[in-house]
């Protein structure tokens, strides 16, 4: 059995606490079943992932740090600090369509408020996804980092969306009642009308930065 390091036993707690389980939780975090109780009990990973750590940190409602987090690099709430927009490593695709794996942020771009708040993404719910695919040339490009605002799910613009296990990025139109039509920059693409039901709007794209 591993050390029962400050931040395993805080979480032990706090699992207890809530009455839920280890496992409920690895799998909220889109985990196997076993990986908390692996953390707690064998210590791998020896530290938690900066994503994984943040919605656990949410979901009890306590500071990162008790979970690990090194408190020099935590955001304050000063103004001029950085916030982290979570980098995941899904490829949302421009073209045919990528599969959605598991939702586990592997970096992080960090920018200042102010520059954010400059952008108008202040409190904005931010993830950072790369593009793949021709389709929204020249709008998006292959290879653009896109900045999608979760709480942005309604209305017409350019959006994430879920179709089955793929994630598109495509211009969101409504067209007739119950329905919604996917119109694609690149000409060469067709648009695509589906049932409101069959498309989850995941986000608005608010931003864009690519390689010139």
């Amino acid at each position: 059995m591993a050390e029962m390091t400050p931040e395993r036993a805080r979480l032990v707690e706090l699992t207890e606490k809530s009455r839920t389980s280890l496992a409920s939780l690895s799998s909220m975090l889109g985990r196997n079943p076993s990986y908390l109780q692996q953390f707690v009990r064998k210590g791998s990973p020896r530290k938690l992932e900066e994503a994984d750590r943040r919605r656990l940190a949410e979901f009890f409602g306590v500071d990162e740090v008790e979970l690990g987090a090194d408190p020099e690099f935590r955001p304050s709430r000063e103004s001029g600090d950085f916030v982290a927009v979570p980098r995941l490593a899904l490829d949302a695709s421009a073209g045919p369509g990528a599969f959605s794996a598991e939702e586990i942020s592997f970096d992080a771009f960090r920018f200042s408020r102010r520059w954010l708040r400059e952008m108008g993404l202040e409190g904005a719910d931010l993830t950072a996804i790369r593009v793949e695919g021709d389709s929204m040339e020249p709008t998006l490009r292959s290879g653009d980092e896109i900045f999608v605002d979760r709480h942005k799910r309604a209305g017409e613009g350019i959006h994430v969306v879920r179709i089955g296990d793929a994630l598109h990025v495509k211009q969101v139109q409504a067209s007739a009642p119950g329905r919604i039509t996917l119109i694609s920059a690149n000409d060469a693409y067709a648009p695509i009308e589906l049932a409101r039901d069959e498309v989850e709007v995941i986000g608005r794209v608010v931003w864009k930065g690519g390689r010139i």
